[in-house]
């Protein structure tokens, strides 16, 4: 059976404060709606309708294409949302209604509301839940045969009403058919001249048709947030959900709740991550691998039996075997090979680093190409950068790079090439040359007692 969603995105979100439109602050790496429409999506939809309001270009540019969205210039409320949509609601189908600022839906709760609506035979279904502490949400009111008898908000409860747990979500499931005759009949006759999207399950009843009710007792997947407050508790449900995962799957990690690890992270069995790490965007870490403490990667490749130890990695990979850190810095671009050690306070920019080779401490490797087996030794600097353009510097196979050297690129040392510590190299070395390049030694005898004289 056809399935559509319509997510309600228009909301101004005032409690946030913030110039960004409420549905794209960010949780687990990405904005709120992008959560609901992978939720969504998760549920075999046909079609995905966002409705924007506030904000409506910078929503609407963090779509995919092939998401269509609707203009609601005023907000009237959530059934004047839905009905600008209307027009894409077909007679055939099943329609849910889900909320952009609604982050943490599961596709597995919608999907048990859908296969309830489908089993029922229901024109409209609610999703539900109980809360022990129900303040600001309606309450279901059920009759004799526990069965919708209406929704009543919680400004309007009395103190019998107050007492309900069970609560709306405000996410439906409707028969396309259904929720499109109802909305023109939809009215704006109450206090605050809005269109209610809880009016349309009167109204399919008064036609005499059917009303679900599907509870669930997983109540963190219908949680919203209208401010930053709400925002870090979200943030934290679905950091434990995202680290559980993992840990089910084979990795272990020692505190889970100073560890954090974006939704779109990948980790291979038996990797270790240590607190304080910080794991973001499509970073892909293999198996057997130690994320050591208050480590930063991003957007990388690191393969397996990896041990990186307080350092940042940016838009990069590792190979296998290879070791990071402490406090080694991997800039965008770099691609460190098998069995490399990469020490403390190394800087590595746009480079590619051979199998076997090190730099343990103490270098900045910008824009090269160094081989297998390459040892740059502590205080070496490639400098890549003319005060205009970047060049490049090639270091070949089994090269040895003494400590406290500056390469000046562009610059080749070839294979077994040598270069003596303290050098300034700006010129080829030739394969098995050893390159010096700084001043002879010259020892001026008495010359600090002299200077003690002046004195």
């Amino acid at each position: 059976m056809k399935l559509k969603a319509i997510i309600l995105a228009a909301g101004e979100g005032k409690r946030m404060k913030s110039r960004i439109p409420k549905v794209l602050h960010k949780l687990c790496g990405q904005g709120m709606l992008a959560h609901v429409i992978e939720a969504a999506e998760g549920s075999q939809v046909s079609e995905t309708i966002v409705v924007i309001g506030h904000g409506a270009d910078e929503v609407k540019s963090t779509l995919k294409a092939e998401i269509r969205t609707v203009l609601q210039k005023e907000q009237l409320g959530t059934g004047h949302a839905v009905m600008m949509a209307q027009q894409y609601i077909e007679d055939e189908g099943n329609v849910i209604v889900l909320y952009g600022d609604g982050p943490l839906i599961t596709e597995d709760t919608l999907n048990s509301l859908i296969d309830y609506h489908n089993k029922g035979c229901y024109s409209a279904t609610v999703l539900t839940t109980d809360l022990s502490n129900p303040q600001g949400y309606g309450r279901i009111i059920r009759n004799n045969d526990l069965e919708l008898e209406r929704i009543v908000e919680d400004k309007d409860a009395n103190p019998q009403e107050k007492e309900v747990k069970e609560i709306n979500s405000g996410i439906y499931c409707f028969s396309s058919k259904e929720l499109k005759n109802a909305l023109p009949l939809l009215k704006s006759n109450n206090a605050q001249g809005e269109y209610y999207l809880t009016d349309v399950l009167a109204i399919i009843k008064n036609m005499g048709k059917k009303v679900g009710l599907f509870q669930t007792d997983k109540y963190e997947d219908i949680m919203a947030a209208n401010s930053r407050d709400q925002l870090s508790d979200l943030e934290a449900i679905m950091r434990k959900r995202i680290n559980q995962k993992h840990m089910e799957n084979g990795v272990t990690i020692i505190d889970p709740a100073n560890t954090y690890i974006e939704k779109k992270v990948k980790i291979g069995i038996d990797t270790t991550i240590y607190p304080g790490a910080i794991l973001e965007g499509k970073t892909i870490i293999g198996e057997g691998c130690k994320i050591g403490p208050n480590s930063h990667i991003i957007d990388s490749v690191i393969e397996d039996h990896v041990e990186i130890d307080k350092s940042t990695i940016k838009e990069s990979s590792v190979k296998s075997n290879s070791t990071i850190g402490p406090y080694a810095y991997l800039r965008p671009g770099s691609r460190i090979g098998n069995n490399v050690k990469i020490g403390d306070f190394v800087e590595v920019k746009n480079s590619v680093i051979g199998d076997n080779s090190k730099a343990s401490h103490l270098a900045y490797i910008g824009d090269a190409e160094v081989g297998k087996g390459v040892n740059i030794g502590c205080g070496v600097i490639f400098v890549n950068y003319d005060g205009v353009n970047k060049h490049k510097t090639i270091i070949e196979d089994n090269a040895f790079i003494g400590s406290n050297s500056n390469l000046v690129a562009p610059v080749k040392v070839n294979e077994n090439g040598y270069v003596a510590s303290g050098s300034t190299i700006t010129k080829e070395v030739p394969k098995g040359a050893l390159a010096i390049a700084r001043s002879r030694q010259e020892n001026k005898e008495g010359w600090a007692e002299k200077k003690n004289q002046k004195k």
